[in-house]
């Protein structure tokens, strides 16, 4: 913890952030862990809301908006005023940042290159069906990254978010960007990732490819049939053959 604090003061040039872990026990027997992360740059603000290391909440600055940041099955809880608060906080970061960054602008930074990005598609891939592809990236320092997303080569910017960089328990943090999206079969998708500690950004590539329904089991079963009856039709030659010889 020690280590990470220390992180987040020398980072002050780029982004200011306030963390607060916090311990709430319901039970004499079950602890749980609640972070609240309040930060800005000179123009993003960003406030995030996590238990038990994973985000529950956070302020989409972009699009006005607070966004929970669990899947849909979830038992989603409601964050009345949330937003509100988060541009109020934005506001009072700013002015902190100022003051911040003349105390502490001669202290050199840290940097910690991000790990290589991942992509994955949050619900079960169908063709024509409005979807999400989320780009996954850890191990970085400072916060934040940026990603930029590409479909079939060209810049991607509407139906894009990123939610707050989460801390790591090394001092790292880590960071996810959304797509919405609607597979079609063969678009190609990628997203490029961003970081102060890097020469050149990292990219992943994601295709849209689905299997026919049936193919790969008919086209095995077909070759298994015609493999099986050429064994039978040469077996058949060859004991012909041997009793013509006899």
């Amino acid at each position: 913890m020690m280590k990470m604090m220390m992180k987040v003061m020398k980072m002050s040039e780029l982004l200011l952030i306030i963390s607060c872990v916090l311990c709430v026990s319901f039970c004499e027997d079950d602890l749980y862990e609640n972070v609240f992360i309040s930060g800005c740059s000179d123009s993003d603000g960003e406030m995030m809301y996590g238990v038990e290391g994973e985000e529950i909440w956070y302020a989409d600055f972009r699009n006005q908006r607070g966004v929970d940041a669990l899947p849909d099955f979830a038992d989603l809880s409601e964050f009345p005023g949330f937003y509100e608060q988060a541009v109020a906080e934005f506001q009072l970061c700013k002015q902190n940042l100022e003051v911040v960054r003349d105390d502490m602008k001669n202290i050199p930074l840290e940097s910690d290159p991000p790990s290589s990005p991942i992509i994955y598609i949050r619900d079960n891939m169908e063709l024509g069906v409005n979807n999400t592809l989320i780009c996954h990236v850890t191990g970085f320092y400072p916060a934040p990254v940026k990603v930029s997303w590409t479909k079939n080569g060209k810049n991607v910017t509407e139906g894009t978010s990123i939610n707050v960089p989460y801390p790591n328990k090394d001092g790292s943090y880590r960071q996810s960007s959304r797509l919405e999206f609607i597979p079609q079969q063969g678009d190609m998708y990628s997203c490029s990732v961003s970081h102060p500690s890097l020469s050149q950004p990292l990219t992943r590539i994601w295709d849209v490819e689905v299997q026919q329904p049936g193919v790969g089991p008919a086209v095995f079963c077909g070759l298994g049939v015609t493999v099986g009856l050429l064994g039978v039709a040469a077996g058949t030659f060859f004991l012909i053959k041997g009793n013509k010889c006899n």
